[in-house]
């Protein structure tokens, strides 16, 4: 069963997003200073303009020409210190992007690593996949290019439209009225776009995790003839995610035309209402012209910050995405520091658990594993040995009864502390596209070459894992193999065997077992049976049912007593 990750509500981002600023204030400062200079030098030549058709209206001669000459020189000064100035007000932009944008990839990296295994797994295999991927690229894109540009396009937009009332309320009033459509456009668009493209992104997410969980199971759809049903899996899936790209389309599809409205009604709209005015004496040429000028350098701004604002809007869907991790529900933190565990003991008392909205799936289990103890759990499918290796490796915590090491509750444990206790070892295992020697330093950053290698060959890959440096392409039991060797570098407390050695064939399995067992001679070593030979070799075995221990003891023990491992091992042997 899987269960959907958090998205953060519009708090959550907005707090996020000011917390960049803060966590980078003087860099924004200086954003904010080169942007203002820039935008203010931009102003003067509008203005200028106006004041050399107000010149050469009012006068001719040696003397106007000297006039318009100095203004003329005044602006390119002022264009070209404009032109300094928006250059390093994008430079300095992008740089506090890109740090704010490698604070948001390390913020998300902390968070999956801090997530509760249970969480990790219950979650859809591309939802968290594609929150790391292209919803952190997203927002890394935008706080890189987008945010400074609308920032530098909205502060130039500002200083234009405050420039043009301050020159004649009137024209201003009027070139302002001529951007209503533009308002009305981007309020709609804005009251419907957080929504659809949180549904962009989920859909998206449903695609990788369909298209992931496919390709893991690819043997078994193959086995099982199910290519069928898996195409028309992904085919709905990629259907979804089209009509969810395509309600973005048409959100856009309304707000871009409103863009080109909005490079030609202020000017359109001051020029006319200008004329008029000329023509009654309320406001002089110059004025008009410059008016006009200052509209039409609006276009440019204006249009990037409405281009950008479905950017925006598509990287703050995304950005609630990436957020949402830290509403994922944490166990409940002891209330004081966790005292070390007093030895290895382990005690399963009166435990019961069941998965997110599922019945029990154990009963009361009750359960003493000595330190320095190999015990085996058997039991038929569905019977509960993972669930209880999972629940002793503290990676579940049990809904009643207790889990404790040295009388310390096993899930209450740091998780430093908690792995150098006990390892749980899965045939589900992951290999690093590195060297064999970054793979396996992974388990003990202190081991020498010597240490490695004596390591790989305890679990029989001393052959083909000669050369440390390799960056190996591994087949199954290979990289099982190297899996089995970083826990001999780790050399935890107690070992959880859980199909760790499913890949391998028996006689390597049960070599590779007996190897690990002698390398942790003294360490507990609880291994989840599926092969009854591996129970053989076992000091006790633990034979579960209906989600309980129904009997406990030495093989020899349990065969004599003729109950269900009895039946098991004859069955096993063919008997």
């Amino acid at each position: 069963m899987t269960t959907p990750l958090p998205v953060a509500g519009r708090v959550r981002v907005r707090r996020a997003a000011l917390g960049e600023i803060a966590a980078d204030k003087g860099a924004f400062a200086a954003v904010l200073a080169l942007n203002a200079l820039a935008a203010a030098a931009g102003l003067v030549g509008p203005w200028l303009l106006g004041a050399i058709v107000d010149t050469v209206k009012r006068s001719t001669g040696h003397a106007a020409v000297h006039t318009v000459d100095r203004l003329a020189l005044l602006i390119v000064v002022a264009t070209l210190a404009q032109t300094v100035l928006s250059r390093y007000a994008l430079y300095a932009g992008a740089r506090f992007g890109e740090r704010a944008a490698a604070r948001v990839r390390e913020r998300f990296t902390d968070r999956v690593l801090a997530l509760p295994a249970v969480a990790v797994e219950h979650a859809p295999a591309g939802d968290l996949a594609t929150r790391g991927t292209a919803d952190v690229d997203s927002v890394a894109a935008t706080l890189r290019l987008a945010a400074p540009q609308m920032f530098v396009a909205g502060l130039q937009c500002l200083f234009i439209v405050v420039a043009v009332l301050l020159l004649d309320p009137l024209l201003g009033a009027c070139g302002l009225a001529c951007l209503a459509v533009v308002t009305v456009a981007l309020r709609w668009y804005l009251r419907r776009a957080r929504e659809g493209y949180l549904a962009e992104g989920a859909a998206d997410a449903a695609v990788a995790d369909t298209v992931a969980t496919t390709t893991v199971g690819a043997r078994t759809v193959e086995a099982l003839r199910l290519q069928r049903q898996r195409i028309d899996a992904t085919e709905a899936a990629i259907g979804e995610a089209r009509r969810a790209r395509l309600h973005t389309l048409w959100l856009r599809s309304v707000l871009f035309p409103s863009v080109d409205l909005a490079t030609t009604l202020p000017v359109v709209g001051v020029l006319a209402a200008g004329a008029a005015l000329y023509d009654r004496g309320a406001v002089g040429l110059g004025a008009v012209v410059a008016a006009a000028v200052y509209f039409r350098q609006l276009v440019e701004p204006l249009n990037a910050v409405l281009l950008w604002v479905e950017q925006v809007q598509s990287s703050t869907a995304r950005f609630a995405r990436i957020e949402g991790l830290a509403a994922v529900p944490r166990d409940a933190a002891p209330a004081g520091p966790v005292p070390g565990p007093a030895d290895d003991r382990i005690v399963v008392s009166g435990v019961r658990y069941a998965y997110q909205g599922g019945t029990d799936v154990l009963h009361g289990v009750d359960l003493d594993v000595r330190p320095g103890e190999r015990l085996a759990v058997v039991g038929t499918s569905g019977a509960g040995k993972s669930t209880l290796g999972r629940l002793i490796a503290g990676i579940d915590r049990p809904r009643t009864g207790t889990v404790t090491v040295g009388g310390v509750p096993v899930a209450d444990l740091p998780p430093e502390r908690l792995r150098r206790q006990i390892a749980l070892v899965t045939q589900d295992h992951h290999v690093f596209h590195d060297t064999l020697r970054a793979n396996l330093l992974l388990a003990r950053p202190t081991a020498g070459d010597a240490e490695l290698r004596d390591a790989l060959a305890a679990v029989g890959a001393g052959e083909w894992a000669a050369d440390l440096d390799a960056v190996p392409d591994l087949d199954g039991p290979q990289a099982q193999q190297l899996s089995l060797a970083r826990v001999l570098l780790a050399d935890p407390h107690t070992l959880i065997l859980d199909e760790a050695t499913a890949l391998l064939d028996p006689a390597t399995a049960r070599s590779t077992e007996r190897a690990l067992a002698a390398a942790l001679h003294g360490r507990t070593v609880i291994a989840v049976a599926h092969r009854l030979q591996t129970a053989h070799d076992a000091d006790r075995i633990a034979v579960m049912a209906g989600g309980t221990v129904t009997e406990l003891g030495t093989h020899d023990e349990l065969v004599a007593a003729g109950g269900t491992y009895a039946a098991l091992w004859h069955s096993w042997h063919g008997d």
